[in-house]
């Protein structure tokens, strides 16, 4: 088989071609006589363009809107604007607030879950708790299924999501103090670890939550039921003695 000879001005055209389609590299091909040109520089993506392209990539829930709201409201996520279409800054600020109250997916989209979670914080009033003026307690809204934490009369740690007592295992209003803690408490009647176990009513506490906290059909069977990183945290400032005020009523119960 005869091997055709590639003239100089052949090859240097094809290596143009390589060069100006993404290779980036300036070869001089054997024969070709003279130096080839260098690709430009690509492009720079302007940032409209990655804005446009983080949305596109974010889909708009059916509670958009609502959720932007909700979100400026309890405050941290920045500030959103309120008109129901998906921005970059939205989708951020979702995907931050989803994967703060183990939301899954924590994806940006404004769906039921969020909406729930997020309508839940905002109509939490923390002055209900009717925290004393000294010392610490720990606050449970029942109707709204959140809790927070406040220390001298002032809010230590905002308002999160927890899961109560369901329907005929409700968790108690009143006032109470803790009065057990151990880091993995074991459930006799239900076979499971509970970490981070501050009890302070009968068979009742806060602990850790074993299942999906927002499968909110399911309830407790009494516990103040928290994130892993809410339990941990309420741990790290309860002591024997802590005071736990427990109002409202769980919907449902």
């Amino acid at each position: 088989m005869r091997v055709r000879r590639v003239s100089a001005r052949v090859a240097g055209a094809a290596l143009a071609t390589l060069v100006g389609g993404g290779l980036g590299v300036a070869l001089t091909p054997a024969g070709a006589g003279a130096a080839v040109r260098t690709a430009p520089a690509a492009k720079v993506v302007t940032t409209s363009v990655v804005t446009k392209a983080a949305a596109a990539s974010c889909a708009t829930g059916k509670f958009q809107k609502q959720v932007e709201g909700y979100l400026n409201k309890i405050g941290g996520y920045g500030t959103l604007k309120v008109d129901g279409k998906q921005s970059a800054t939205d989708c951020a600020a979702i995907k931050k607030f989803q994967s703060r109250f183990g939301i899954k997916p924590a994806s940006g989209l404004a769906g039921p879950t969020t909406n729930d979670v997020a309508k839940r914080l905002a109509a939490s009033n923390t002055a209900k708790c009717k925290a004393k003026k000294t010392g610490l307690t720990f606050c449970v809204d029942l109707t709204h299924q959140t809790t927070w934490v406040m220390k001298n009369g002032k809010v230590l740690v905002k308002p999160t999501v927890t899961r109560t007592g369901m329907n005929n295992y409700e968790t108690p209003a009143g006032t109470f103090k803790i009065n057990k803690r151990t880091k993995k408490e074991w459930s006799d009647p239900y076979h499971v670890w509970l970490p981070y176990w501050q009890r302070f009513i009968g068979g009742r506490g806060f602990h850790q939550t074993t299942t999906y906290i927002h499968d909110m059909w399911r309830g407790s069977h009494g516990c103040v039921n928290l994130l892993p990183q809410d339990a941990k945290k309420y741990y790290s400032l309860g002591k024997i003695g802590s005071t736990v005020k427990v109002f409202g009523r769980r919907p449902g119960t």
